[in-house]
Formats: structure tokens, C-alpha cells, sequence
């Protein structure tokens, strides 16, 4: 299993229009490059408390924020690769640590209490975050199609185009697939730059041409906003683990 582990970065969402996301992406192209995964779906399980403290907590914009996640490229199968991913956020710096392991090792791990596989300094913070938060349960399952590029002459900046961004609070499990309720308007796409450092002047300039201005936006806290909204009842979690 062949992946970055860790993660440090500022992160800047941007929402766009078909047409903007369109102007945009053209005006990209000269300077980054289809990452190497190319067009992706990406599906995530998201775990909370009971009470949903972690997301909770998180919307009222602390200082400090945290999740935990566990991540595929595409819908897996039990021996598929899948990433149990850590992702902290600290005065506008974004960490993130993930280890790797199977599908059926995951969930053994977090539906059911199950030992870590691959015990590591991130496996160590993983345990940490369980530990800390006591009882830790799949929340909520969110999925996008992503185009991912990288820049030619920095690699380590990467730009990102989220699309059919879909939520649900049941069949909480990657196998599962890819389907639930829409979080954007239909043909709203989600921008997000990432960078070890400032943004390149090319790129600043590109973002004020087509009028694009940063937004502070979580797909978690969005849904789970829309999911209160639309008066769900956000099931209890205890109630989704048995497959």
C-alpha cells in the first residue's frame, strides 16, 4: 500500500457555478496537471458521539477542530485498500494523518471495538482521539466525485473539484455505495486549494478574474446541517453499526 501518511497544509474552499467552475478549470491547465489517480469517487464514513459533540463542537469555528474519518477510491470490496484518516485543524493550518488497511480490518477496528492492525505513531493519535472521546460511533456517510490536479512545477500544491457531493445516516459502511441525498444544488461544484504554504500569484489571480472568494464550508457540517434541517431525527448511531 503505497500512500502519504501525513499531511500539512492550508486549505481555502471555494463554491462554484458550472460556468465559473468551467472558466476556472481552463484557466488551470497551463500550470497544473491530472494528479495521478485521475477522476475519482470518494467515499467517507465520518464517526461522532451520540450527541454529535465532534461535529458540534467544530461548527462553532474553535481554534482547534478535529475528525475522524475512514475513507475509499471508489466503492470497496472487504479486501480493498481503505484509509482510516485523523484530521486536525489549528489557526488555519491543516494536519491530517492516515493509515491504511483493509476494508474488513477497518471495520473490525471501529464498528467493533477490534485491535489496530498496523500499530504506529498515527495508529498511537488514532487511539488517542477513540480514547479521549470514549464512545465513538460511524455518523454519517458522505460521497463526491472529485477531479484532483497538481501543480507542474509544485507538486505539493493541488487543486480540487468536488461534484454530487451525497449524505446519508444509514447503511453508514463503504460497501455499501455511492448514493443519498444531495448536499448542493445540482451542476454546484466545491473548489478546495491546498498548499504548504501561500498561494502562488498566478493563482490568486485566476480566483479574482472569475470572482471566486473563499467560503468556510465542511461537507460534515453541512450535512449534518441539512440532516436537522430537513428534521431526519439524525437516528441514534448505536442503532446503525450491525451490518
Amino acid at each position: 500500500m503505497e500512500y502519504q501518511g501525513v499531511f500539512e497544509r492550508y486549505e481555502k474552499k471555494y463554491l462554484l457555478t458550472e460556468e465559473t467552475y468551467r472558466q476556472v478549470a481552463k484557466q488551470l491547465h497551463g500550470h497544473m496537471q491530472p494528479d495521478r489517480y485521475g477522476p475519482s469517487t470518494i467515499c467517507n464514513v465520518y464517526f461522532d458521539t451520540p450527541d454529535y459533540r465532534i461535529i458540534r463542537r467544530s461548527l462553532e469555528k474553535p481554534v482547534y477542530k478535529e475528525k475522524l474519518r475512514l475513507r475509499s477510491y471508489g466503492v470497496p470490496q472487504a479486501g480493498s485498500c481503505v484509509y482510516v484518516e485523523l484530521k486536525k485543524k489549528y489557526k488555519g493550518v491543516v494536519y491530517k494523518r492516515r493509515t491504511g488497511m483493509t476494508l474488513r480490518q477497518a471495520e473490525d477496528y471501529l464498528y467493533r471495538g477490534g485491535a489496530l492492525p498496523c500499530p504506529s505513531q498515527i495508529g498511537r493519535e488514532i487511539e488517542w482521539f477513540l480514547s479521549f472521546y470514549r464512545q465513538v460511533l460511524p455518523a454519517m456517510y458522505l460521497s463526491y466525485r472529485r477531479a484532483a490536479f497538481c501543480g507542474r512545477e509544485d507538486s505539493g500544491l493541488r487543486v480540487t473539484f468536488d461534484a454530487d457531493i451525497t449524505w446519508r445516516q444509514t447503511a453508514l459502511f463503504l460497501g455499501r455505495g455511492s448514493w443519498g441525498n444531495l448536499l448542493l444544488p445540482a451542476g454546484t461544484r466545491l473548489m478546495e486549494i491546498k498548499a504548504p504554504s501561500a498561494m502562488p500569484v498566478w493563482l490568486a489571480r485566476v480566483l479574482d478574474a472569475a470572482r471566486v472568494y473563499p467560503v468556510s464550508f465542511s461537507k460534515y457540517g453541512a450535512a449534518y446541517e441539512q440532516a436537522m434541517q430537513l428534521d431526519t431525527g439524525l437516528e441514534k448511531k448505536g442503532e446503525t453499526i450491525s451490518a
